[in-house]
């Protein structure tokens, strides 16, 4: 009895937070669902929990297979922890922002070794076995090549926590044009300038083959066809998706146009704000009409792992400042002033929407830009890796804050852009003008994943979702043949036109020649 409450009051609490599929129909039948997060940050399972918390409160059971500790207390949830390493570099991290597209070789060695090792785990195996009982698999668009077996002959789809990225698109044949598309790494400004892009489209074209022809892919390839010999390419299966959910929104990134096999759901995992406790509160509002400054570098660098210099840039800025300081920080950290308050965790969406907080130091991970507009912070945005130097330039050109780059970073600096930022009103203008864009919408971002989810199962894959251009060549899809043979057609035209005006005028000036000399 005890045990049923427990179940009961879970469910009650799911529906009350999420609130995902209200105006949904009733499903024909509960669903099973298996989601695959090989690799998968804190971060990314969070979007996908944020699906899971919204199917499994309509009844549906998933089963979810990541690297990461157990998170979800929804009964219909089971996680498993596939047990394979996952290396945690936090401390490396400020030098891969250095490095660019190179931050990505570390998949090198991660993704082949998982490939190799992960049909080997027990509980892996017995789901590999036992796949075509589900009626759906989700994966993430990133980092799962070595579940690929999994997905033959089976419908899938997918999520992409980084919203919308070019080369996933262009899979599905959507190839978006980067003339005013950004890359998954780099935003420019629009209009973008002639070189910025002559470089957007070297980063898109060099992307997609460093990953899926150079350095990534084929080395899981090699993995996964030494125990599934008679597998389709792992690219060949990929391309049998039926759609996938974009962590993205077209208010809060560059507008593009899509298929009906993508479907936007950004800030699907954004909430609407829940009580404090009583002593953040306190702080919070204890600080008065100066207001409280919030930091944090997100769920994958852990605050010690930033470089001393850094951090005592910070904690000077601090000292300096009349605002309080609430600091997500894991570890001992020396040196701080009374106005400064640490913590290892804290509930960052409930922080943003207090009235009191000012702005927000972040990494400029997505899913903590998108909870920034949601609740209308402006930002101050320090990108570290990964799509975060995106972020922090699009927060910029839009208006939203300010970013700046590490290797900048003084006390004097970080007071002037937080300064800026806390006393021009424009910034908060500016961030809730879009945070009531984002939040104007039809339908929720849960229930259009619910919804899309429900309708592949219900219609077998959807194969009409399905876009012909997937179908497709490079030649065919870019009419090279085609614009080939007009060519050639051309030439020989041209080749025929010349050889009859130099008959032509080869007969009329002989002819003239005869008449000349008699």
């Amino acid at each position: 009895m005890a045990q049923l409450k427990v179940v009961t009051l879970c469910m009650l609490a799911a529906a009350l937070m999420l609130t995902s599929a209200g105006n949904l129909p009733p499903p024909e039948r509960s669903y099973k669902i298996l989601m695959l997060l090989p690799a998968s940050s804190k971060s990314h399972r969070n979007v996908f929990m944020s699906l899971a918390e919204a199917l499994a409160v309509r009844g549906h059971k998933i089963v979810m297979l990541t690297g990461l500790p157990p998170s979800s207390k929804n009964p219909n949830i089971t996680e498993i922890n596939h047990g394979l390493p996952f290396p945690d570099d936090s401390r490396n991290r400020f030098k891969m922002s250095k490095h660019g597209v190179g931050s990505l070789s570390r998949y090198k060695n991660i993704l082949p070794a998982i490939a190799r090792e992960l049909y080997k785990v027990p509980a892996v195996k017995q789901l590999y076995e036992k796949r075509k009982d589900f009626d759906l698999i989700v994966v993430n668009h990133l980092f799962s090549e070595p579940t690929y077996p999994f997905v033959h002959e089976v419908p899938f789809i997918m999520v992409a926590p980084p919203g919308m990225d070019s080369r996933q698109s262009a899979v599905l044949g959507n190839v978006l044009n980067p003339s005013y598309v950004p890359n998954l790494l780099i935003s420019y400004p629009f209009p973008m300038s002639m070189w910025q892009r002559i470089k957007n489209i070297a980063m898109h074209i060099y992307l997609p083959f460093y990953w899926r022809s150079w350095a990534i892919v084929p080395l899981v390839q090699k993995e996964i066809s030494a125990q599934f010999p008679d597998l389709p390419s792992l690219m060949e299966i990929e391309r049998n998706q039926s759609l996938t959910l974009m962590n993205t929104h077209f208010s809060i990134s560059t507008p593009v146009p899509l298929l009906p096999s993508q479907v936007e759901v950004g800030a699907m995992h954004c909430r609407t704000a829940k009580f404090l406790s009583e002593d953040l509160e306190s702080w919070i509002a204890g600080a008065g009409t100066e207001g409280v400054i919030y930091f944090s570098l997100g769920s994958t660098i852990r605050g010690e792992a930033m470089p001393p210099e850094y951090r005592q840039a910070f904690l000077e800025a601090f000292r300096r400042l009349p605002q309080r300081v609430l600091w997500k920080y894991e570890g001992e950290l020396e040196g701080a002033f009374d106005n400064v308050m640490i913590s290892s965790w804290l509930p960052q969406q409930d922080i943003l929407a207090h009235n009191n907080v000012k702005v927000f130091i972040s990494h400029g991970g997505l899913l903590s830009l998108q909870e920034s507009i949601f609740h209308a912070t402006p930002l101050l945005v320090l990108p570290i890796f990964g799509d975060q130097p995106r972020n922090a330039m699009y927060v910029e050109s839009s208006g939203l804050g300010r970013m700046m780059e590490w290797e900048e970073l003084t006390a004097d600096r970080i007071i002037d852009a937080l300064t800026d930022i806390i006393t021009k009103t424009k910034y908060k203008e500016t961030v809730s003008a879009m945070s009531a864009s984002l939040r104007d919408q039809l339908t929720t971002p849960q229930e259009r994943a619910v919804f899309w989810t429900e309708y592949v199962i219900r219609h077998r894959g959807a194969p009409q979702l399905r876009c012909p251009a997937t179908q497709l060549s490079w030649v065919e899809f870019l009419l090279l043949d085609v614009v080939g043979l007009l060519l050639l057609a051309l030439l020989v035209l041209l080749l025929l036109l010349r050889s009859l005006l130099r008959a032509v005028f080869g007969g009329v000036f002989n002819g003239y020649m005869k008449k000349k000399t008699e």
